[in-house]
């Protein structure tokens, strides 16, 4: 398949789903006050509630049965 026809295939995809490109920006990462930020949010974070969070993504992801999720975590 010629990239032009891989190219048209797609957006017909897209087109058929109801999708449309959208460009994204997001903060550099190398930068000094970003990583200055992100390292005071990251400080700022409860110990107990990522836990639980880590906790419930590990148990809802062993599971093949879809009925086997947590329901008050939803």
């Amino acid at each position: 398949m010629a990239a032009g026809e891989f190219m048209n295939s797609m957006r017909e995809r897209r087109r058929t789903l109801n999708l449309r490109k959208a460009p994204l920006a997001a903060r550099d990462p190398r930068s000094a006050a970003v990583r200055l930020r992100i390292a005071a949010q990251v400080a700022a974070l409860n110990d107990q509630d990522e836990n639980d969070a880590l906790n419930w993504i590990e148990a809802v992801s062993e599971s093949d049965e879809p009925d086997a999720c947590p329901r008050d975590h939803l």
